[in-house]
């Protein structure tokens, strides 16, 4: 048995394909099995894959079924001792797999996390994880803070997930947000390598600079992380400030929905769910450290719906 498997969820990604799995056959740990999960590609994603002869990889060919569902399906088939999540678009440094594997069993983890690299059309920019010690969420509740909510710049202990059977929301966008907090609350052993060793790529087609209707979903999943850690009464405090953190988050970026009236429903919803569950929102820690204009802005329906409406004119 391989000990670490890499999950990749394909969807036509041949533009940047060849660097992902460069990325991954290069490894300077050889252990590993590379799972690569065509989902229902229509460019020539297949192509470059079946160009590939390696004995670790392992090819699997689906209908179209979205992100989540393929990733649960590479969850199902990994036989690893420990989990990786690899975008297609994505891709790691030639020693992640080593570094990652080292310190978790050095340290007997169940999830490990690293700084990473935004490649912003080639331009890198560093992205910090806050340092900590090893510790469970329960040990230090600003885990649930400090640590991104994406999959990919992380390694996980196989058994923390199929144990828990802990799965990506499916038939939803922004589906990794609560996988990542299940498997937070569900560790023992959470720790950091302190190295940049994954490069999360934004283009015109990632899902980071895509805007529609799909924006509402975030919504759905702030209930869906709200309603997981209800029973953990330690973390309710920061489980309000994630909720306004994620919510402003995400009505600010309506500055780039050109859509007038998704962007101001959007921004409604998003206020009316803090105005209902969240109490005294605008007092909340997390707009401590935000500046006042920030502040004023993220505080307030109207200041928020205006500036995005001024960017969208102005675009400054």
């Amino acid at each position: 048995m391989p000990k670490i498997s890499i999950i990749v969820p394909i969807y036509n990604a041949s533009k940047y394909l060849n660097k992902c799995i460069d990325s991954l056959i290069n490894q300077t740990f050889d252990d590993i099995e590379i799972i690569l999960i065509n989902d229902g590609s229509i460019d020539d994603s297949e192509v470059i894959i079946k160009s590939y002869n390696d004995k670790r990889i392992r090819y699997f060919k689906n209908k179209n079924q979205g992100i989540g569902k393929t990733r649960n399906f590479g969850i199902d088939k990994a036989k690893g001792e420990y989990l990786m999540f690899v975008d297609s678009d994505d891709y790691i440094s030639f020693d992640a797999c080593y570094k990652f594997f080292s310190f978790m069993s050095d340290n007997n983890l169940d999830l490990a996390v690293s700084d990473f690299y935004k490649d912003i059309d080639g331009k890198l920019e560093k992205v910090n994880i806050l340092d900590f010690q090893n510790a469970s969420l329960s040990e230090n509740s600003n885990l649930l803070l400090d640590i991104n909510l994406g999959p990919c710049n992380k390694m996980y202990k196989t058994s923390l997930i199929k144990d828990n059977n802990i799965k990506f929301v499916e038939n939803l966008k922004y589906e990794d947000a609560p996988f990542v907090v299940e498997c937070l609350k569900k560790a023992n052993n959470i720790g950091k390598v302190n190295e940049y060793l994954s490069f999360y790529c934004i283009h015109g087609n990632s899902e980071t600079t895509v805007r529609d209707k799909r924006i509402f979903d975030i919504i759905d999943i702030v209930k869906m992380i709200r309603q997981s850690l209800r029973d953990c009464s330690f973390l309710s405090e920061k489980v309000d400030m994630l909720t306004v953190r994620i919510l402003t988050n995400y009505t600010v970026q309506q500055r780039y929905q050109k859509n007038k009236n998704i962007r101001n429903k959007f921004i409604e919803e998003c206020f009316m769910y803090l105005r209902k569950y969240v109490s005294d929102y605008k007092d909340n820690k997390y707009y401590t450290n935000r500046g006042l204009i920030k502040r004023t802005i993220e505080k307030s329906e109207f200041f928020t719906k205006l500036y995005c409406s001024l960017y969208n004119i102005f675009k400054f």
